[in-house]
């Protein structure tokens, strides 16, 4: 009974932890909603019009772009908010940490209350803490794969309404409507943003921010130096489609050719893990020693650190670039 109480109060600490920090990271009013409509309706004067376009942007940044600490902290750091954009999702950092938290927080609990050694604790935590982000770093892979298996279909698009006599906004307008997400989603607002008063270069400079994609650049590459040179834009695109659909090819073959090593690589990494968790359910004893005696403690380290090296390596030899 001690476990479970133990397990019960720690998960109410940490859920009480999260849920303070989260009141205490919530945006206080909605003023920059109320600034941004003085603003447009003449109610606020020149200088304050000023301070706050300069200051704070509100006549170009969302309306609920108003950041808390731990946001400003973060975009100090790295640009997370870029990554869940890039994912497509509405979360934001205070949530992203206050779901880790409570990730981490049920796997703690969920050892203690299964009556597993309390070494164990700290590893399942930490596991359990970072599924969010691997959750976070698939979304997004998965959609920037499916943005570069629509350019090319895309690229053609905007070449065959080019010919037609329409121009390169109407083409991405096109692509919007034609094609589905997520590059759907990125053309259209590339051609919303560049219908409200956005100049076309720094608009496709946005979306380059926003999709790392090299075949992507080397698209607004193109339409910037035509646009600055002149040339046969239509025909640029038909190329630049063609080179993608090419390197798809060469990118396929080689990833039939590493196939093996990647299984491989599969296989050996998950071997140790899983020869732990079926040697512990046989003799519990025998791996507690792992945790209990300091050679054994030297020998787990090592163990977690080869494991990340190798996968490290096994990585670089299979992941190769077209």
């Amino acid at each position: 009974m001690t476990p479970l109480i133990v397990a019960a109060a720690a998960f109410i600490g940490v859920a009480a932890l999260v849920g303070g920090v989260a009141l205490l990271l919530r945006p206080e009013s909605d003023s920059a909603v109320e600034n941004r409509l003085d603003i447009l309706t003449g109610a606020a004067g020149p200088a304050s019009e000023k301070i706050l376009q300069e200051k704070t942007g509100l006549l170009t940044g969302a309306l609920d772009s108003d950041e808390g600490p731990l946001e400003r902290l973060m975009a100090r750091l790295g640009r997370l908010s870029l990554l869940f954009e890039q994912a497509d999702t509405s979360l934001t950092p205070t949530k992203f940490f206050a779901v880790t938290g409570v990730f981490a927080a049920g796997g703690a609990v969920t050892v203690l209350v299964a009556g597993l050694h309390p070494g164990f604790v700290p590893m399942v935590a930490i596991c359990c803490g970072l599924l969010p982000l691997i959750w976070l770093i698939h979304k997004r892979k998965s959609r920037m794969k499916k943005f570069a298996a629509q350019l090319p279909d895309a690229l053609e698009l905007i070449a065959r309404a080019l010919r037609a006599g329409h121009s390169l906004a109407a083409g991405f307008d096109l692509v919007s409507k034609e094609m589905t997400a997520p590059i759907a989603n990125e053309f259209g607002r590339v051609f919303e943003e560049q219908n409200l008063g956005i100049a076309m270069e720094d608009a496709l400079r946005g979306i380059t921010d926003r999709v790392p994609n090299l075949d992507l650049k080397f698209f607004v590459t193109a339409i910037i130096l035509q646009r600055q040179t002149g040339g046969d834009l239509a025909e640029i695109l038909d190329k630049i489609g063609r080179l993608i659909r090419e390197r798809f090819q060469i990118w396929g073959q080689v990833q039939a050719l590493t196939g093996e090593g990647r299984l491989s690589g599969v296989v050996l990494l998950a071997l140790p893990p899983v020869l732990f968790v079926v040697v512990y359910r046989l003799n519990p004893d025998y791996m507690t020693l792992l945790f209990t005696d300091e050679l054994g403690k030297k020998m787990l380290i090592g163990a977690v650190v080869s494991q990340i090296v190798g996968a490290m390596v096994i990585r670089k030899i299979v992941n190769i670039k077209v």
